[in-house]
């Protein structure tokens, strides 16, 4: 078993799965989305882009490119619900909060085809 790999398919799947459980619920409902769960995706992603750095095959390429989309949609998700609490006049809105979400969406797209490649470079590796 190669440890490197162990720890690289991790953090890909627990980015897709902290991302997942961010945008379930209610897409208007700030009481559905958790700004700490938010933080540990976002947290999460990071990590598993730098371990992206090190692959310099196309598929490693994609990989990374994949890591940084769901990085600066998760990045700006953050940005904006930082914004939109301690900055805005209005407040965390229903209208903010499906910004926020939709971002996140986005994110949880690329993590998805993340581990997509993953599953097909592992089902194609032949010892």
């Amino acid at each position: 078993m190669n440890l490197e790999k162990v720890v690289f398919g991790f953090f890909i799947v627990l980015a897709l799965t902290l991302n997942f459980g961010f945008f379930t619920g209610d897409i208007d409902n700030p009481a559905h989305h958790h700004a700490f769960e938010l933080f540990a995706a976002l947290v999460v992603s990071l990590i598993a882009s730098v371990l992206k750095f090190g692959d310099r095959t196309h598929l490693g390429a994609i990989f990374l490119a994949t890591s940084l989309v769901a990085d600066l949609q998760l990045v700006v998700a953050a940005i904006f619900w930082g914004y939109a609490a301690h900055v805005s006049p209005e407040g965390l809105t229903p209208a903010a909060m499906v910004s926020i979400v939709s971002l996140s969406g986005g994110a949880l797209l690329a993590n998805i085809t993340s581990v997509v490649l993953l599953v097909a470079e592992t089902i194609t590796v032949r010892r």
